[in-house]
């Protein structure tokens, strides 16, 4: 029988962390399989912070919207506009967003192949064999130095070979992509982010309208298992005004809401994007953490194959994690407090208005750090957020 095809690296999943992997480890020359399964398009509300388009030269084309501010809305239907200062977020749609990336990595070297991943075995030499099945075709085995798991948040590459991957806790998020509407009368704003914080519509997380130039995002997510989320953007399209818009597709999809405690297999995997849970808290925001980590997974690899060293696969979570650790804690605390009950949200709404969050949140959203330059800023915010926890500002 003649011997699969042996390759550096094979990437599963050609979403943003996968891509990047791919495009990274093709650009230092390394042969490169990108595998893809077909027709896959993610639940996302496509918002690329600035730090993302410098980090990774994402193009103004691709940008479907750029986003002036947020409104944040509470459960009364109280609302706080906050202003982008001096800049603004991008919107992508990802089924564009994720082919350029996928084109980009073959341009400068890397092989794609659609086809749905089944099983990683070794063969006879303990290289990795990689089975996978073309749609509508036989499946087909290659050889594999090495592995970047980078196939969504419910991996089977992490479930087949990476402990404890099958404790990821998830938010399942949902969401209808509908025509932008054309009506002024309707309170819409093509360059704001509408963000709902209220329990019918999302008992544990929050709801969203996202524009996406010609279209729009409306979607909610809920860890609650029997919660109707159809019902709920339902819902939310009709109090929004936006029930009798065309939609124009519906997707749903887990999504992890907690790093996972390993990323590696000690030998020749290490996971990316979703499959290593880089979601973040609070905010459900994926595509820069997906981005970077396809990069630090490459470096990884890279390392390992560089120097035959299995312990340069750890470096992809330190290096996340020393980096963006705390932020994902900060946010996992904030969504655990502050999502827990109508009172609460109401107040993190409440909380909004005030001038040192704004700036500080933004500031720190917008360059993927936590701002530490105005440290009597942070001391007010910490006053404030005490007085609102014990009900002792005003509403």
């Amino acid at each position: 029988m003649m011997q699969a095809e042996t390759w550096d690296v094979v990437v599963v999943g050609g979403g943003p962390s996968g891509a990047t992997a791919a495009d990274e480890l093709a650009k230092r020359g390394r042969k490169v399989l990108l595998l893809d399964r077909d027709g896959r398009i993610k639940p996302c509300g496509g918002a690329i912070p600035p730090r993302a388009i410098r980090d990774y030269q994402i193009p103004d084309a691709m940008l479907v919207a750029k986003i002036r501010s947020a409104r944040m809305v509470s459960p009364s239907a109280k609302s706080v506009d906050i202003p982008i200062d001096n800049g603004f977020v991008g919107m992508v749609d990802r089924a564009d967003f994720d082919e350029w990336l996928r084109v980009r990595a073959e341009t400068h070297g890397a092989e794609r192949r659609t086809g749905s991943f089944e099983t990683m075995t070794r063969d006879s030499d303990g290289i990795a064999l990689i089975q996978y099945r073309p749609r509508n075709g036989d499946a087909q085995q290659v050889r594999a130095r090495t592995v970047i798991g980078a196939d969504g948040a419910k991996s089977l590459i992490a479930r087949q070979q990476i402990p404890g991957a099958r404790k990821m806790k998830f938010v399942f998020a949902y969401h209808e992509i509908i025509r932008a509407p054309k009506q002024l009368a309707v309170d819409y704003d093509a360059s704001r982010c509408d963000v709902i914080y209220r329990g019918s519509l999302s008992p544990d997380f929050y709801s969203w309208v996202f524009p996406h130039g010609d279209t729009v995002s409306v979607g909610t997510g809920s860890a609650h298992k029997g919660f109707s989320m159809r019902s709920s953007v339902s819902t939310l399209r009709e109090t929004s005004g936006l029930d009798q818009c065309e939609t124009l597709r519906r997707e749903g999809a887990p999504i992890p809401m907690k790093p996972l405690a390993r990323w590696d297999n000690g030998r020749d995997v290490v996971l990316a994007g979703d499959a290593a849970g880089v979601v973040a808290p609070a905010s459900g925001e994926g595509i820069y953490y997906a981005m970077l980590g396809g990069q630090l997974a490459a470096e990884a690899v890279e390392a390992l194959l560089a120097t035959g060293d299995v312990r340069a696969l750890k470096l992809a979570r330190k290096r996340f994690m020393r980096e963006h650790g705390t932020v994902f804690w900060v946010l996992g605390i904030l969504q655990w407090f502050w999502y827990g009950s109508e009172r609460r949200r109401e107040s993190f709404v409440k909380i909004c208005e005030d001038r040192d969050v704004q700036k500080l949140t933004f500031d720190s959203y917008m360059n993927k750090k936590l701002e530490r330059k105005k440290p009597m800023a942070h001391v007010r915010i910490f006053f404030k957020d005490l007085a609102h926890l014990f009900g002792l500002a005003r509403a």
